[in-house]
């Protein structure tokens, strides 16, 4: 007798290999048959065709500081996801000295956009202060899925540079045998692996450029010559320039950080992952990218860019942040409650005056409200976000054009949309990867032979990003519904969420559906498969809030072999532990 039997599902195992209709049986939380089984389970789950896939393998997150406060860990949980790596772009919260935490919660607000006060009053401060303390912490707390993390170099720099650190002076000798026996010691403890930023966009919230960003090669060589001493460990960076020149002139191109990242790989022989898109100053940029690792990878290197499935951009809303929030009688407003803000702004005088206003700059440099200048500049070529959301729309569909149709200016036209639908709309940005306003780059990464999908930021970007839905999002959009050019095979899409994933950081326990594997799987009614409206919830710590949107259609969700989600509904059950590699 199995413990579960999910019958009749058409099985993406992870492989790569074309869907086949086939059972799954489940016993002690691993699989341990797969295609006709005979066996009775003490659950029988009826798949009728449904899509049944390994659980989302998401190597590029930010819970770091709401594995403290929240067993649920949504947005992922909602979609499928039951393996993340958090600890990405150099931020986080170990090592931590004692008294030090105000200056990692200032990195990570700059360069994830997590309220301040949510990270200060959520996380349980104290608890640890090497970075194996911070492993068994997070091991001493279950969750709905799996949590491994990475040393993040910022954190590390700050820990034993201190004020050097800031002023990104270079690693002494003694500076670098202190850093490297942590990382070594952190992988030997359980680490997954090293992370680090490079951009000059990432910003602590006093709008400087955080720790790491300008370390010399003999730095991260030393870094990752340290996870080759314990044995393991992969190298996790965002380039500069990978944005392109969106905070201003970066220190290198990007086709010089991947030739660093490739000898890197060359000389410690780690696994490197890095961030890859499409931006709009050097917008064929990746393609030479892509031809350093593909020459890398004929070498026997492991050099992996991760990619998203749908452009990088960010959203605005009256809930959120908006191109108005600075403005002088807006701000005015901002103590109002939402409703009481919004039959004020009604009012066709205060839309007057608020359309007339200056702006006013917020006390802090890097404070994520200033993206209200980005939303303004950006607010015409911004497409509004219905549901079913199309996020390959044409341009004929932008607020830009919707306002001139309408015979209104730009401002006065998204004035009046975001108080619309009773201040619930949403419009997006369409950034990276939409330089030439469709999908067609996207494709051409997710078909490449070394790339793998991340960067869905869940736990980040709280109210201006929401990719974490990208596990159900790239089977609707890249599987079933793309209309403006071809659409891609399944098994590509669930391999490289899956198996490819696990495989970059060396989690050989999941990843595929076949017999010894652990139990992470998904059964999709992928037909039905669909987004809800995006929505504004205050759930943090502190009242702080955060975008979310719910998924339809997962059927069942097993981590381990236990039923954590039943029918979109969260069963109560967490199985989820840390990862150690």
């Amino acid at each position: 007798m199995f413990d579960t039997v999910i019958r009749g599902a058409q099985i993406v195992d992870g492989n790569g290999a074309a869907p086949f209709s086939g059972d799954i049986a489940i016993q002690d939380g691993l699989i341990q048959a797969v295609g006709t089984v005979a066996g009775r389970g003490r659950e029988e789950i009826q798949a009728d065709g449904a899509v049944a896939t390994p659980g989302w393998v998401d190597v590029h997150t930010h819970y770091d500081g709401q594995v403290s406060w929240d067993d649920t860990l949504d947005p992922s949980f909602s979609h499928g996801v039951t393996s993340v790596v958090m600890g990405n772009c150099g931020v986080g919260f170990a090592p931590a000295p004692p008294g030090g935490e105000q200056r990692l919660i200032e990195l990570m607000e700059g360069v994830e956009d997590i309220p301040g006060t949510a990270l200060y009053e959520g996380i349980e401060w104290g608890r640890w202060e090497t970075f194996p303390e911070y492993l068994d912490y997070i091991a001493s707390r279950q969750y709905t899925l799996d949590v491994g993390t990475q040393v993040p170099h910022s954190a590390l720099r700050n820990y034993v540079m201190g004020d050097r650190a800031l002023r990104h002076e270079n690693a002494t000798a003694d500076d670098l045998r202190a850093m490297a026996l942590i990382v070594q010691q952190a992988v030997e403890a359980g680490a997954l692996g090293f992370s680090t930023s490079r951009t000059v966009g990432h910003r602590s919230v006093l709008g400087e450029t955080i720790p790491g960003t300008f370390a010399e090669r003999d730095e991260l060589m030393a870094l990752a010559n340290a996870m080759k001493a314990a044995g393991r460990g992969v190298f996790q960076a965002v380039p500069a320039g990978v944005v392109g020149d969106l905070a201003g002139p970066e220190h290198q191109t990007t086709e010089e950080e991947v030739a660093l990242f490739v000898d890197i790989a060359k000389a410690s022989g780690c696994p490197v992952t890095f961030t890859l898109a499409q931006n709009f100053n050097r917008p064929d940029q990746w393609r030479a990218c892509l031809d350093l690792v593909a020459t890398a990878s004929g070498q026997g290197l492991n050099v992996v860019p991760q990619i998203a499935t749908r452009p990088i951009g960010f959203v605005t809303s009256l809930k959120s942040y908006h191109m108005f929030q600075r403005r002088r009688t807006y701000l005015e407003l901002a103590a109002l409650s939402f409703e009481d803000r919004l039959a004020a702004m009604r009012k066709p005088e205060v839309k007057a005056k608020i359309l007339s206003d200056e702006d006013i700059k917020p006390d802090l440099s890097g404070s994520m409200e200033n993206i209200y200048g980005l939303l303004g500049m950006a607010a015409a070529s911004m497409f509004p976000l219905e549901v079913p959301m199309n996020y390959e729309p044409e341009a004929s569909g932008n607020l830009g054009a919707l306002a001139a149709k309408a015979g209104q200016t730009i401002d006065s036209f998204v004035y009046d949309f975001l108080l619309g639908n009773n201040g619930n709309n949403f419009a997006i940005s369409l950034g990276a990867n939409f330089v030439e306003g469709n999908f067609n780059v996207i494709s051409e990464m997710i078909e490449h032979p070394n790339t793998t999908i991340g960067l869905s930021d869940a736990g980040a970007h709280v109210n201006l990003i929401f990719d974490a839905v990208g596990p159900t999002y790239q089977l609707m959009h890249w599987v079933r519904d793309r209309s403006r050019g071809p659409r891609l095979p399944i098994e590509l899409i669930v391999a490289k969420q899956t198996a490819r994933n696990a495989d970059l950081f060396g989690l050989s326990d999941r990843g595929r559906i076949r017999p010894g594997q652990r139990a992470d799987l998904n059964v999709i009614d992928l037909e039905h498969l669909s987004l809800g409206a995006l929505q504004v919830t205050h759930d943090l710590p502190a009242g702080g809030g955060r975008i979310l949107q719910s998924a339809s259609g997962y059927l069942n969700t097993f981590v381990a072999g236990v039923k954590t989600r039943e029918r979109d509904q969260d069963t109560g059950a967490r199985p989820g532990r840390l990862i150690r590699g």
